[in-house]
């Protein structure tokens, strides 16, 4: 175990390394840093004097050396566009875009598992039907449509929820969360339903998918020879080797949850790191865009690691190869 924890800390180091080059590269080729903080009109003795304060009249390398070591760190330098430190502006929207996500994951795990188990045990039947018809639906539509469709029918038709920002929050010290307010919850149910449908659909076909592979293997037959009751066989022994793979999935999808929220936070104009992403590009303001892209590719590196080692640890055959040294 670990052996195979320092070969995956090994790996994820190397795409971080990777990761922070490209940001890096942000930096090199999309504008120039200077001219945004001095303007079009500033001297040449202005600008020289200014790349010397930064350090970007230093060899390349020196340069990213040193954009590493501060990144690690976690400091970006200051937001071009609002003049506050990066770190800062992160630490401010980071818990909005988590807190998103999870409800979103929370929810696409609690109905996807049951109505891709159903969808699997009652095929045929016209509820079973229903159900992959609607997965086609939340697969094939793009998010943006489905946060327009519910905020032009449970906010503008019905009034039953609001249609943008976050609701009541509560600070718990430097962290800030809408789950403990009505408010909160009342403003987090339409961008999280909204988030959470492609994850659940995904979710159900993969738990029926695997759910009909798994009935068909000799164990399960074995299984239904000695007489256990269904129940027994299909929550019992199926399903709990049908969630192995969901496992994985669902663990990489949390990753995309956090980091492709983009479109759900600009639709419902929620403050998380994916409104924020959105402004720096408008305004290219480099060193929010550079962090963005560092903090999600180290989410997706720990929950990545996290699966990897939950995986491990519940499939036996893993550790069996290992020992065997396959």
């Amino acid at each position: 175990m670990l052996a195979f924890i320092l070969r995956r800390l090994a790996q994820a180091a190397l795409v971080m390394l990777a990761v922070a080059f490209v940001a890096f590269m942000l930096f090199q080729y999309v504008g120039d840093p200077v001219l945004q903080i001095l303007g079009q009109d500033a001297t040449p003795e202005q600008v020289a004097a200014v790349r010397a304060e930064l350090g970007l009249d230093q060899p390349f390398f020196v340069q990213f050396w040193q954009f590493v070591v501060h990144a690690v760190q976690g400091n970006f330098g200051m937001s071009i566009h609002q003049g506050v430190p990066v770190a800062r502006l992160i630490a401010e929207r980071f818990p909005a875009t988590l807190e998103l996500a999870l409800v979103a994951a929370a929810l696409a795990l609690a109905v996807g598992i049951p109505m891709g188990v159903y969808a699997a045990l009652r095929r045929g039947t016209w509820l079973a039907q229903v159900f992959m018809t609607l997965s086609l639906l939340g697969v094939s539509l793009p998010t943006f449509l489905i946060g327009i469709v519910l905020i032009l029918v449970f906010a503008v038709h019905l009034g039953w929820f609001p249609s943008f920002g976050r609701g009541e929050v509560t600070h718990l010290g430097g962290w800030t969360t809408g789950l403990l307010t009505a408010k909160g919850w009342h403003h987090l149910v339409l961008p999280a339903v909204t988030l959470a449908i492609f994850q659940l659909t995904l979710i159900m076909r993969l738990v029926r998918a695997e759910m009909l592979e798994v009935l068909r293997t000799d164990y399960i037959k074995f299984a239904r020879a000695r007489g256990l009751s269904d129940r027994v066989v299909h929550f019992g022994h199926a399903l709990k080797n049908t969630l192995v793979p969901v496992m994985t999935i669902t663990g990489l999808q949390l990753g995309g949850l956090i980091a492709f929220a983009i479109i759900t936070e600009t639709v419902f104009q929620w403050p998380g790191m994916g409104l924020l992403f959105i402004q720096a590009v408008t305004f290219a303001d480099i060193p929010v865009m550079a962090a963005y892209l560092c903090l999600i590719a180290l989410i997706f590196v720990v929950i990545n690691l996290i699966v990897d080692l939950l995986y491990f640890a519940v499939d036996p055959r893993l550790r069996l190869d290992k020992a065997g040294g396959h």
